[in-house]
């Protein structure tokens, strides 16, 4: 099917947004300007300790974004704007397993063997890509990920040591970006930065969060700074009742779809509209999660009522949110009316490779897997639950089941799911005949060793929740995935063909 505009989409340039005089960028020259009076969110349990500068955007000339106001804050000066270099303070920096043992390399190489890390409180480091499998490389990963967090005294390690039983591992929490959300290292204004490409997830509670290399996460690692380049920002704005038949899988599907893979290259994605402020979190996590597949630097969701309400009880660190200013310039805007959206997958080989579902509904599956940073939340599975229950029906292929983190997996067994007559997600999962929740962890999202829970070992064709479909992601590289929703990916499982929910509801 050719997609249009319109009446999905409406998209406004601003092609003038670079014209700025050559003044406007300063470079390794601290700027002085007068500190504006803000007002800072603060849970009730917080402790007034470490208080973070106050925005420094009081005196700016020019009306900035979101995502400038962050980084001109972090870099303390007056403004930022698209294109200059700033050097940046950072408040979070996540590393994960697989990464782990390069940074401490070239760490302790470029630092010094004694060197320790600027600051063991703003570190975090969580297991949680190649978790429960037998290789013994994958083991040894973790080994150096806790030496390096024994020897430098980091606070935020979330060990695991026991791997045949996840539960007998308290610290150990499962897949990075939902943790960090649960564990409270999200918070509205600040800068994260993790070594693995989706932590623009955390773009869902207004800070500034992307992915860097190990080479850049080692010197933030013995400095708490990072030179970064000011993206442009690309707004949008989606308006309209969200259909009970589709989640914000299919909203970003959409975006990705008309925008290409490469449209928000080292841009910001920002999303306002009635729909958006509609959005519990998770789901905001799942549009910021997927922008760096359409090249975005960082995605992000301004802070309201809903992220203060989900913070309450994750952090007792002051925060201070930012809001791009009304005549902000953006170097283009688009429109959707979600309300005449239709459920989407993204086809082989290419998240941008978009297609209705209802199209695809000749395309006979193997398995289908529901799960990752992308897919494998509490409400996820909640989704996944609803159709289950509708359908009244048994699976048709094999179905994966892989909570983000312990505390989802906790979830499926005790949330009651709505309108069920009392019955959990596990309860709704054994009788449609799925595999039951495994170990929280990345598992087959990307590939892992041959014995990762459901990795595709074998040329299947599998519905997912993940967030990309290239070559051999999954594990084998002639193995076909059609990236869905949790209705979608549950309604495919009832049938054994890619299948639109509405079928069900």
């Amino acid at each position: 099917m050719a997609f249009t505009s319109s009446p999905l989409i409406t998209c406004k340039k601003e092609l003038s947004l670079f014209a700025f005089p050559s003044s406007s960028f300063t470079i390794g020259k601290r700027q002085k300007c007068k500190k504006s009076s803000s007002n800072k969110i603060v849970s009730v349990v917080s402790s007034q300790k470490n208080k973070r500068n106050p925005s420094a955007t009081g005196s700016s000339k020019s009306a900035m974004t979101a995502t400038e106001k962050i980084l001109a804050r972090a870099a303390e000066k007056c403004e930022v704007r698209p294109g200059e270099n700033a050097w940046t303070n950072v408040d979070v920096l996540m590393i994960n397993d697989i990464t782990c043992p390069g940074i401490s390399g070239i760490f302790k190489k470029q630092f010094g063997i004694t060197a320790k890390v600027w600051d063991r409180e703003k570190i975090v480091v969580i297991p949680d890509h190649y978790i429960f499998t037998n290789d013994d490389r994958a083991h040894r990963n973790v080994d150096i990920a806790r030496d390096f967090c024994v020897e430098q005294d980091i606070k935020y390690f979330y060990d695991i040591k026991d791997r045949s039983n996840f539960r007998a591992n308290p610290d150990y929490k499962g897949v990075c970006h939902v943790a960090l959300a649960q564990e409270g290292h999200c918070r509205p204004g600040e800068v994260l930065l993790g070594t693995d490409s989706h932590t623009t997830s955390a773009g869902a509670f207004g800070q500034f969060a992307t992915g860097v290399g190990n080479t850049d996460a080692a010197f933030i690692l013995g400095t708490g700074r990072i030179l970064l380049k000011v993206p442009p920002t690309l707004r949008f704005v989606l308006d309209g009742e969200l259909p009970s038949y589709l989640l914000a899988k299919d909203l970003i599907l959409n975006i990705i779809g008309e925008i290409s893979m490469s449209g928000a290259t080292y841009k910001t994605m920002e999303f306002v509209g009635t729909t958006i402020e509609g959005l519990s979190m998770e789901e905001r996590m799942t549009l910021c999660n997927m922008v760096v597949e359409a090249g975005g630097k960082n995605g992000i969701v301004a802070a309201d009522r809903t992220t203060y309400k989900y913070l309450e009880d994750k952090t007792s660190a002051p925060y201070e949110p930012v809001f791009s200013d009304e005549n902000a310039r953006f170097l283009a805007q688009y429109r959707f009316d979600v309300s005449k959206m239709e459920p989407l997958v993204a086809k082989p080989q290419s998240p941008d490779n978009r297609a209705l579902a209802r199209e695809c509904n000749n395309v006979k599956i193997d398995r289908v897997y529901i799960g990752s940073c992308t897919g494998g939340k509490t409400e996820d599975f909640m989704a996944a639950a609803k159709v289950f229950l509708a359908g009244g029906k048994t699976v048709k292929v094999p179905t994966f089941l892989v909570p983000a983190t312990q505390k989802v997996w906790m979830d499926l067994y005790t949330l009651e799911v709505p309108e069920s007559g009392g019955k959990t997600c596990s309860k709704i999962f054994e009788e449609a005949g799925c595999d039951p929740p495994a170990s929280p962890s990345c598992a087959a999202c990307m590939g892992g060793p041959k014995d990762t829970y459901g990795r595709l070992n074998e040329p299947k064709v599998c519905v997912s929740t993940t967030n990309r479909n290239f070559p051999g992601r999954m594990g084998h590289i002639e193995g076909q995935i059609y990236l869905a929703s949790p209705y979608t990916a549950a309604a495919s499982a009832l049938t054994g063909f890619v299948t639109d929910p509405r079928e069900f509801f």
